[in-house]
């Protein structure tokens, strides 16, 4: 039997190392910044470091009403790590401001943190954000840590992003997660900005970056009350009027003792009670989620809201329909408006061919309500340039879209 000729040798891809485990800060964990001496230490050592400065900080999202800083971590050169407690500083932090007024600042997802820390009297001149960077780069996940994991190969410490941190004294192992948070941001700031450069996206990373750091407060939500979970079994404008005056009074309630809304009352019980509608604060309370002894305490107090709803004139009842200043659901395009489907059709094809291309989230090209507004009523002087700059598109996406979006609008309108 003739001996059988070995096959052709597949090569192998080499094993992933596997990451390095971050466990504790590589100076040692600092003590907590929490009076005005050690503060303006802290300032001088920052002072005294060079290039940019991590930031990071923390919340209490989930348990408390505002989205005040309850720890503010940073990281400079030379510097080292400071954990700094704004609480017993009254939640002031100005001194810092002199400091880190000229240095860029490197954040991850820079949106969530910058109105705490403006809150506290710090803004930064400069930012470079780590999560929109890796976004714009095209890396697949963009998580803090699957990001360290993945350019850095380093593993962070995870479990107490979602943590209550306005608790006191806060764990060793909280302020070990909240230190190693940016004990690695300026080296993925590197890795990032060379990832970049390479695929000639910098400067639209460092565009972006600038509307980020220059953009103001949103705007308030229009009748905010209809984000209740659960609203849409309500149909009706009368009980419609009883969640909003539920939602209405259990907001007044939590931002007065500073507790996360669905603390105070879930967003099921109010709607559980616009739906039942009870005549007396008996039915009320013999309702489950009412049958607590917190919620008894609170009985009266509930049902003068519902009592507030229910004597309403019928022309101030709520409309079933939620106020929209924008285009019709996507939904309902076809049947409305056939065109403007079709504009919004070849439009999307633009942006998934040009993301492919470039290696961009479509979301990141451009806002989808912005896309939306564009197809569904196009500017009648034909001038999207313009109307894509009155809607806050950078100047490279202008440039990278404005080709492609003209032909699929001009040869559908």
């Amino acid at each position: 039997m003739p001996a059988t000729e070995p096959g052709p040798t597949v090569p192998t891809e080499p094993p992933t190392p596997a990451p390095v485990p971050l466990l504790r800060p590589a100076d040692g964990l600092p003590d907590v910044v929490a009076d005005r001496a050690a503060l303006e230490r802290t300032a001088e050592s920052l002072a005294a470091g060079t290039g940019p400065v991590a930031v990071d900080a923390e919340r209490a999202s989930g348990f408390r009403y505002s989205q005040r800083a309850y720890l503010v971590q940073l990281r400079r050169e030379g510097s080292g790590s400071a954990l700094i407690d704004p609480i017993p500083m009254g939640g002031d932090l100005s001194p810092l401001a002199p400091v880190l007024s000229g240095p860029e600042w490197v954040l991850h997802a820079a949106s969530q943190d910058l109105p705490c820390l403006a809150e506290a009297g710090l803004r930064p001149a400069k930012l470079f954000d780590t999560e929109l960077a890796g976004r714009l780069a095209g890396v697949p996940r963009v998580g803090l840590g699957p990001l360290v994991e993945n350019l850095l190969g380093l593993a962070l410490e995870k479990g107490h992003g979602a943590a209550d941190w306005s608790r006191r004294p806060l764990p060793e192992d909280w302020l070990v997660y909240a230190a190693l948070d940016v004990e690695v941001l300026v080296e993925l700031r590197d890795v990032l900005a060379e990832l970049l450069e390479s695929q000639g996206k910098l400067e639209w990373a460092l565009e972006e970056f600038e509307a980020v750091r220059t953009a103001g407060p949103p705007a308030p939500r229009a009748e905010p009350w209809r984000r209740t979970s659960g609203i849409h079994k309500v149909r009706k404008p009368r009980p419609l009027a009883l969640v909003r005056s539920l939602w209405e009074a259990r907001d007044q309630l939590a931002s007065e003792r500073d507790i996360a809304p669905g603390r105070v009352l879930p967003d099921s019980a109010i709607v559980e009670a616009a739906v039942a509608a009870p005549e007396s604060p008996q039915s009320l309370a013999d309702m489950p989620v009412f049958r607590g002894r917190a919620q008894r305490r609170l009985t009266s107090y509930w049902f003068s809201a519902i009592s507030s709803a229910t004597r309403l004139p019928h022309e101030e009842l709520p409309h079933p329909s939620p106020p929209n200043d924008g285009p019709p659901p996507v939904s309902r395009w076809a049947d409305r408006d056939p065109d403007a489907a079709a504009r919004l059709s070849a439009a999307r094809a633009v942006l998934a061919e040009i993301g492919e291309q470039w290696t961009i989230p479509v979301e990141n090209l451009l806002q989808p309500d912005l896309l939306r507004r564009l197809c569904w009523t196009p500017p009648g002087d034909g001038d999207i340039a313009a109307f894509l700059e009155a809607g806050g598109a950078r100047r490279w996406q202008q440039k990278l879209l404005l080709p492609g979006l003209e032909e699929a609008l001009t040869t559908r309108s």
